[in-house]
């Protein structure tokens, strides 16, 4: 990374609008542009041009449209005699309980492009049937035949005993495939999960190769977010771009969280909405991190940031079902055409909606360049019914689903919201936050000063981040310990030099622990202090008995994979205090549906100290808040905005 007096740029690369924010020794510069869906790399280009000091660091979707489009390259899997069907078959379960016709998104290897190997490595590790130099020869061949433009490889039982799969990766290399091994990308027990994850990132590297590569040629020291929450540099984010799933949202994270605490927060519930969706995530204190995900169906394990993502955002679609009933998302209008009140669609969206009930201002550019056309807004709305009704209605629907989404990463995993801040954030995030708030009984909601483009801030500030994890299944009784100290240590030599290669500089050490207890099907993510097997079990005992209501000291545990997490240093956030004088401009009276009367007033007109009641709309270039009745704003000292019920 570069050094704390260098300028760096943060560019978050979103649905509708790609931010940016510029860092350096004058504080914090921010703009947005409308993404280019089709090539992405041209609003990330075009928005950053003549801005060639400093670093560029870049959180995308490229990954994840690449995977929910199926736009990549024909992808070989190489795997163990006997599981050919191993992505056809999965894991059984069924996503819809009563549906009738269940149909699954195809996998990004299909079943004809499956090559497999006579080897076998046993549960324990041990070599059952070895694998020869005419079968690896064979397998060569059979990619050539196949056309194969990448390869991924994952045997039964490699993550203990590799050097079968490093034998056909080494092959398969030296005759010019691209190569994704499963001891490399994911060295961790469950045969789907690992097969999956490694055919993913097999199937994204060419995309991500060339996409990043474009943007490398032209900045100076690109890094890049990953979904653990840290940046990388672009070879090892190419090399590994399942790892870049929920590159942006990560983002969000951490610049939430970081100004959460410069105001004095420390236990908050991140809320970002975008265009296109909305993310949530807990932070009590740090952000809590998962080791798997699902992209379209697909199973992708890799660290991430422990985030909740719907299909809300200001460009959802609303509609009516078959039923007649209302519904809202996940499809989106996007960039292009966006929603209807952007002037090239024509389709009802929550943007369209927010405009209709006033929230939302015409004379107020979106994006900072986009005049919202209300018109255009109410002739869309009036194909679901009356006007103003039909835009309250679409509202009420998108906060039942982002308020599920709050439900899920609060309530169900044993945390009361009441007692967090709610950091709401995104071009849409302000204009809901409130409501929802008061729905799950949440008593303060924080909108920072540069509310629509947080991403891109915790991406500019974000420190770079490696993490190694070790698949064990390991008993955790007196005889555990020495197993546990030598993983650790080994994951802690990767992790380290890991850092160092990506050109980190080591400022923390963090170890975490898939565990749970023997028998049990699924395991918990504890954070733990150091790799032993009593803080290890300590720990399992305070989460389950935190998430589940109940712990118990008499059923073993069982240590599923060992996590070590070296983190470089991150940017601090430049001072944004603003004066206490504020700004000259006055608020204006306005009327909001109904003939509600209401104030708005530009953010930048708001002086320290400042209070506003509700109803109220704060306009800025890169979002917009929404201060309901009953509710009362108070600019800190940062200049965010402070949201209580009066």
């Amino acid at each position: 990374m570069t050094g704390a007096q260098d300028g760096v740029l943060g560019v978050d690369v979103g649905g509708t609008f790609t931010d940016f924010v510029a860092i350096d020794g004058g504080g914090i510069r921010t703009w947005k542009r409308l993404s280019t869906p089709t090539a992405p790399e041209q609003a990330v280009l075009e928005g950053a041009e003549g801005l060639a000091e400093g670093a560029l660091a870049h959180g995308s979707t490229v990954a994840t449209n690449a995977l929910l489009e199926r736009r990549g390259p024909r992808t070989v899997l190489v795997t163990t005699a006997g599981f050919r069907d191993l992505l056809t078959i999965r894991r059984q379960e069924r996503p819809a309980l009563y549906d009738l016709e269940p149909r699954r998104t195809p996998h990004v290897v299909s079943r004809g492009d499956v090559i497999t190997v006579r080897e076998r490595i046993g549960a324990s590790g041990e070599v059952v049937v070895p694998l020869d130099d005419a079968e690896v020869a064979r397998v060569v061949d059979e990619a050539r035949r196949l056309n194969a433009e990448a390869v991924a490889i994952c045997l039964l039982f490699s993550y203990l005993r590799p050097e079968h799969e490093a034998l056909l990766a080494g092959a398969l290399r030296e005759a010019g495939f691209p190569v994704s091994a499963s001891h490399e990308v994911l060295p961790e027990h469950r045969e789907y999960e690992r097969a999956s994850t490694t055919a993913v990132n097999a199937f994204l590297q060419p995309t991500v190769r060339g996409y990043l590569g474009g943007i490398d040629e032209r900045s100076r020291g690109l890094r890049v977010m990953h979904s653990a929450g840290g940046l990388t540099d672009a070879a090892t984010a190419s090399e590994r771009p399942a790892s870049m799933v929920t590159s942006g949202p990560a983002g969000g994270v951490l610049g939430a969280l970081a100004v959460a605490r410069s105001a004095g927060h420390e236990q908050v519930i991140t809320f970002d909405m975008g265009g296109t969706s909305t993310d949530v995530s807990l932070c009590p204190g740090e952000p809590r991190y998962r080791s798997a995900t699902e992209v379209d169906g697909l199973a992708v394990h890799t660290p991430m940031v422990d985030i909740v993502t719907v299909g809300a955002g200001g460009g959802s679609i609303a509609r009516l079902d078959s039923g007649g009933a209302l519904a809202v998302g996940p499809q989106s209008a996007g960039a292009d055409p966006g929603p209807a009140c952007y002037g090239r669609g024509t389709l009802p969206t929550v943007s369209d909606a927010n405009l209709v009930l006033g929230r939302l201002r015409p004379e107020a550019p979106l994006g900072g360049s986009v005049i919202p056309d209300l018109g255009r807004a109410r002739e869309a709305l009036a194909t679901l019914g009356e006007t103003e009704a039909a835009a309250s209605a679409v509202v009420e629907v998108a906060n039942a689903t982002m308020a599920r989404a709050l439900r899920r990463v609060s309530l169900e995993r044993g945390y009361d919201p009441a007692g967090f801040t709610l950091v709401a954030f995104g071009g849409a995030g302000p204009l809901h936050a409130c409501e929802l708030a008061a729905e799950l009984g949440i008593g303060k909601v924080l909108v920072p000063r540069h509310a629509g483009v947080l991403s891109a801030i915790g991406i500019a500030t974000a420190p770079e981040v490696v993490e190694r994890g070790q698949g064990l299944l390991l008993p955790l009784d007196e005889d555990a310990a020495e197993t546990v100290r030598t993983t650790a240590a080994t994951l802690e030599e990767q992790a380290v030099a890991g850092l160092q290669g990506a050109g980190g500089t080591l400022a923390e050490l963090a170890w975490a622990a898939d565990v749970r207890y023997r028998g049990q099907a699924h395991e918990l993510r504890v954070a733990i202090d150091k790799p032993e097997p009593a803080t290890i079990v300590q720990a399992l005992h305070t989460a389950h008995e935190r998430e589940y209501g109940f712990a118990t000291s008499e059923r073993p545990a069982e240590l599923v994979a060992l996590r070590c997490r070296a983190q470089g240093v991150p940017r601090d956030l430049p001072d944004t205090a603003i004066e206490a004088t504020g700004g000259t401009g006055q608020p204006q009276p306005i009327a909001l549906a109904g003939g509600v009367p209401a104030i708005q007033v530009s953010r930048a007109d708001l002086a320290v100290g400042s209070t506003l009641d509700g109803p109220a709309v704060v306009t800025q270039p890169d979002a917009t808040t929404f201060i309901p009745q009953g509710w009362r704003a108070t600019v800190d000292a940062g200049g965010n905005l402070e949201v209580v019920p009066a």
